[in-house]
């Protein structure tokens, strides 16, 4: 009992790993779509200048899949609230939801300081 007890109170003890985490994930978001872009683009101006046909359609075709690729890594962090409010449908207790909800707050919006900081969760008894 004591270990469970331990347990639900995981994401409390270690929000600054998941708040970190989440900084990360935020630089990602924003850095990665823009040099995948900013290559792609630099890429087709390259083909372009050189007026070769083949070497515009094949840079216009990796444009296209580095621009899908940098819209998936924009909604990474979505994706991760998706997936961590999935986990949390699956248990009723008030004290395991808590903890995943303030997991994935630190991880998706690190920047909340209401949300995620190092204050424990409080779980209403009504």
């Amino acid at each position: 009992m004591l270990i469970m007890a331990g347990a639900n109170q995981f994401c409390a003890d270690t929000w600054e790993i998941w708040q970190f985490v989440g900084y990360i994930l935020m630089i990602f978001k924003i850095v990665i779509p823009l040099l995948l872009l900013i290559l792609g683009m630099f890429d087709l101006g390259k083909a372009v200048v050189a007026s070769d046909d083949k070497a515009i359609k094949k840079a216009t075709t990796q444009l296209a899949y580095r621009a899908v690729a940098a819209i998936v890594i924009f909604f990474v962090p979505t994706i991760i609230g998706f997936v961590f409010s999935i986990v949390n449908g699956f248990n009723n207790d008030a004290a395991v939801k808590a903890n995943y909800t303030k997991c994935k707050d630190c991880l998706v919006s690190p920047t909340n300081n209401t949300k995620c900081n190092g204050n424990a969760v409080v779980i209403n008894a009504n």
